[in-house]
């Protein structure tokens, strides 16, 4: 048996510009941050001649090709499994919660998959592999983002070329710069799920059809990412935050459905309790609202009385990884 896990994300600016129908023509920049919650899968060969896959559903088919499960379906096709493998999958958070658990639960499926093979595979390889299932595959309108941190860990820099190519840098932060923003950034739930594929296909058709006012958008919220990452190189973490309320603010007016009214009171009463920033993390819509505060006893406070749950978090430094083999 082989556990493989895959850490989720959050991400702390340029978000968005990561889909293909926006870096194909005018290229792409986000940062983000693996955190220590994770997608963990177990790999193991039965003792049947079947393929059995546990999820929130429990699969028994004689053929990998006849799984229902789009993800673990293409997987299995990719690496040249047809049968004899049971998959079993848990997460410390659930799906539709915006922080990228469908890309670490491919990468960390391929991850296993492969160590079951006694194989190598490099993080640069696995993000791609994982992106190829599901953008390619699957045609989900999704970006490179989620597969290439859960792949990579740590606090990093993607750069996404025309060409497709995607350049990985690890941010250049001192230590006492990173320490200081995983301890002033909270994490919490609204209750809310989505699905993040009916947000950004949105984005994606219009970037497509070059809608001069989602291209605008995603222009200036490149250069934030830009200017994110030189103020946090800088160690000026208040300006850090003062980006993070200007991405909410242009984010919001990006597509339908990237709000709703009790997430913007709950933001508003967020910031009136010591945030000096923040946002929804990922598409939108729903799941985490993520805010950087240096008061944070008062805001979270505020924040639990309005009803909220806090998930508190480390950055994950470590990447998609096998934590046992037997």
């Amino acid at each position: 048996m082989i556990i493989a896990r895959s850490p989720l994300r959050v991400s702390l600016g340029g978000g968005g510009t990561d889909l293909p129908s926006y870096y194909q023509e005018h290229e792409g920049f986000l940062i983000a941050a693996a955190i220590d919650k994770h997608v963990y899968i177990t790999v193991h060969e039965p003792f049947v001649d079947q393929v059995i896959a546990k999820y929130s559903k429990l699969e028994q088919v004689q053929r990998a090709s006849e799984l229902q499960h789009p993800i673990i379906r293409e997987a299995l096709g990719l690496v040249g499994i047809e049968t004899h493998i049971e998959i079993a999958s848990m997460s410390d958070i659930p799906a539709g919660t915006g922080l990228g658990s469908s890309g670490s639960f491919t990468t960390a499926l391929l991850r296993g998959l492969t160590a079951l093979q006694n194989k190598h595979i490099a993080p640069a390889d696995l993000a791609e592999r994982a992106c190829h299932i599901e953008i390619e595959r699957l045609g989900e309108p999704i970006g490179k983002q989620d597969q290439y941190i859960a792949a990579f860990g740590g606090v990093s820099c993607f750069t996404f070329q025309r060409d497709g190519k995607v350049v990985v840098e690890a941010l250049k932060a001192d230590t006492e710069t990173l320490a200081n923003l995983e301890d002033n950034l909270c994490l919490f739930f609204t209750g809310y799920t989505r699905s993040a594929s009916n947000i950004l296909r949105d984005q994606d058709q219009r970037s497509k059809q070059n809608d001069s006012a989602m291209l605008d958008n995603m222009h200036f919220t490149k250069e934030l990412g830009y200017r994110s990452r030189e103020a946090l190189e800088k160690g000026d973490l208040h300006e850090f935050a003062a980006l993070m309320h200007t991405h909410w603010e242009r984010k919001r007016a990006r597509t339908q459905g990237m709000s709703n009214s009790q997430i913007d009171i709950w933001y508003e009463m967020a910031r009136a309790h010591g945030a000096l920033g923040g946002k929804l993390i990922g598409a939108g819509g729903g799941g985490f609202l993520m805010l950087y505060s240096e008061e944070k006893t008062r805001l979270r406070h505020a924040m639990r009385e309005a009803g909220l749950r806090e998930v508190r978090f480390r950055f994950d430094f470590e990447g998609a990884i096998v934590v046992a083999r037997s």
